[in-house]
């Protein structure tokens, strides 16, 4: 049987979808002229727009949504018009296997049980995929999540490769003006992030720009999203003049002043995601997830990490008094930034 007709199913996050963006590639660089489509929720369909590998976005409704998408009941009526070959859950999750097996694929691939966030969902897959084998959790720790996700072409019997971020260029006028206001050269620093647990203080982003911009001439773009304004503004007002509050932001914007950026200083973000795709250099900030799995994947980027210490992995917001991100000092992360300049 030739198999010609993909949908990946991965509703959200943001830097999620990122690292699930290679197998589309990987399943065009082997099958040309196959149909590879995508089921993601509107909340973060903007990201695939820029994916010239795939078909179709069919989009569903975020909960709490304002008709941006479709009903996941009326999606999955459409999706099962188009006779796919093939569904690839990328999530793990009971909903995302449902919407992978009901889509009517003659194949379903997920991860093996011991991998997914909910269990039950591998009885929904035909195929599966084993990371690890019987050492399933060291392993998982070693291997980036971006190569784990590849690995779900192997039951397809589909050769990999190395990871591609196809993303069409972008015309952004943010990026223009913040390139104009810096004289082309900055950094970009990202202090906000989902989880709380994941928040380096803005005072310390604050003390990297002001260092980077006394040592290196380099001014600091301060990126903000949906509620950080305040975050972002704290930064840029504590960072004595060596830092811009970048203006509200689209998807395309921060992936046209993350190709533009000299470096990037974040934590486990979305916006982390899109730079580490783009290839600009990076120094990451991590604690609750592991650098080696959600990390930059590039071997010269950096990361100051607290994960092997960290007793609050994976959960948004610690338990403790105070959270292992408090513990990274602002000169370490500037020492960092200058050994991934000089690199």
């Amino acid at each position: 049987m030739i198999v010609s007709r993909f949908l990946l199913v991965r509703l959200g996050a943001l830097g999620d979808i990122v690292h699930g963006i290679p197998v589309a590639a990987a399943l065009r660089r082997a099958l040309p002229s196959a149909r590879i489509d995508w089921l993601v929720s509107a909340k973060h369909r903007e990201i695939l727009d820029l994916v010239p590998v795939i078909d179709r976005r069919l989009v569903v409704e975020d909960r709490g949504g304002a008709g941006a998408g479709l009903p996941l009941i009326t999606a999955i009526r459409e999706l099962r018009r188009t006779h796919y070959d093939v569904a690839i859950d990328l999530q793990g999750l009971i909903k995302s296997a449902l919407a992978a097996r009901a889509s009517g694929a003659l194949r379903v691939v997920g991860f093996a049980s011991r991998y997914l966030r909910e269990p039950l969902g591998r009885w929904l897959y035909t195929d599966t995929y084993d990371p690890g084998g019987d050492a399933a959790s060291a392993s998982r720790r070693r291997r980036h999540v971006v190569q784990l996700n590849l690995g779900l072409l192997e039951p397809l019997g589909i050769a990999a490769g190395s990871p591609e971020f196809p993303l069409d260029p972008v015309d952004s006028k943010a990026a223009r003006q913040l390139s104009e206001r810096t004289g082309g050269r900055y950094a970009l620093l990202n202090p906000g992030a989902a989880w709380p647990n994941k928040r380096w203080p803005p005072s310390r982003f604050a003390e990297v720009a002001t260092a980077l911009h006394e040592r290196r001439g380099l001014m600091s773009v301060v990126l903000w999203g949906p509620g950080e304004l305040d975050l972002g503004e704290a930064v840029a007002s504590q960072a004595r003049g060596a830092a811009v509050l970048s203006p509200p932001t689209s998807i395309a914007d921060i992936l046209a002043l993350a190709r533009g950026a000299t470096v990037m200083v974040s934590g486990d973000t979305g916006p982390t995601h899109i730079a580490a795709a783009v290839g600009t250099p990076i120094v990451g900030l991590y604690g609750p997830t592991r650098p080696e799995r959600n990390g930059p994947w590039r071997p010269e980027d950096l990361t100051v990490s607290r994960a092997e210490v960290c007793q609050c992995h994976h959960l948004r917001r610690c338990r403790l008094e105070r959270m292992c991100l408090l513990d990274i000092g602002a000169d370490e992360v500037v020492r960092a930034v200058e050994r991934r300049l000089d690199a």
